[in-house]
């Protein structure tokens, strides 16, 4: 299978997503961390996060398709 610029444009976008949602994750257990619990606050944050990422992804899903459909 070769791999094009759009597969690779594809690639990259969804992998700099995924590296934005587990830099997230290292933050908030960073800032929120160091018990054997996360706090409440710590939660919400968590929670808003992968709110965040489902519309991350899905903004980066409409990007690609608009992108293809201009070629």
């Amino acid at each position: 299978m070769e791999i094009d610029a759009e597969l690779r444009r594809q690639i990259a976008v969804s992998l700099l997503a995924a590296a934005v949602f587990v830099v997230g994750l290292v933050g908030i257990g960073v800032t929120f961390g160091g018990s054997s619990e996360l706090p409440e606050a710590g939660a919400i944050a968590l929670v808003g996060l992968l709110a965040g990422f489902v519309l991350l992804m899905a903004l980066v899903g409409a990007y690609l398709i608009r992108a293809n459909d201009a070629e």
